[in-house]
């Protein structure tokens, strides 16, 4: 969405849609999944599962500070972007698969905040008994991971992608219904000769 919006292919109001929809259709699904199927279920209901979930629910949104919970969600959606990035920059499946393996295993490796990833894990430890509870989770793990995921993916993907891609070329209007003036009915990725683009026959037209 950044990289639309600065592309001025979408509005301010159009971001906020977008995420709002997202963010909240997220909530629910993970907490859907995290109620029904895992805490009815019976899922970590017992012994070690249970102890595992209060553990790591306090180990996410209890032990670390408020600032490194924020600095590590920066790091965690650099990461998970890239991969969408390095996948979308790919063309056979199995170059997409292996180019979104290495930032995710690296963002799980080092135990970095998602803040949809957290959306499961920390509500399931307050399901099975964690000593803190739905606002103490809002204020101290969802907002900083929320704050920094936004920074880490808008803002060292998003933004350092389109300058680096997308810029040099006058700005257009974000109307889809009409063709772009210099490739037809092309889509805008194909458009700004992006990571796959042409970048000679891109710049021979735009001249």
């Amino acid at each position: 969405m950044p990289i639309a919006y600065l592309h001025k292919r979408c509005g301010l109001k159009d971001i906020a849609i977008s995420w709002v929809m997202s963010f909240f259709g997220n909530l629910a699904g993970m907490l859907f999944f995290m109620a029904i199927i895992v805490g009815y279920g019976g899922v970590f209901s017992t012994g070690a599962y249970k102890d595992e979930a209060i553990k790591f629910a306090v180990a996410k949104a209890v032990t670390p500070h408020w600032h490194q919970i924020f600095l590590k969600a920066i790091g965690a959606n650099w990461l998970v972007c890239l991969a969408v990035f390095m996948a979308a920059s790919s063309r056979e499946i199995s170059s997409k698969i292996l180019a979104i393996w290495w930032p995710i295993m690296c963002f799980v490796g080092l135990g970095l905040d998602h803040v949809i990833a957290n959306m499961f894990l920390v509500p399931i430890g307050i399901f099975n008994g964690a000593p803190f509870g739905v606002g103490y989770y809002i204020w101290k793990s969802m907002i900083p991971a929320l704050l920094g995921n936004t920074i880490g993916g808008g803002l060292f993907v998003g933004v350092v992608y389109w300058y680096l891609y997308m810029t040099g070329d006058e700005a257009v209007s974000p109307d889809f219904d009409k063709p772009n003036s210099l490739h037809g009915t092309e889509s805008t990725a194909d458009e700004m000769a992006g990571p796959n683009g042409d970048h000679k026959g891109y710049a021979e037209k735009a001249a």
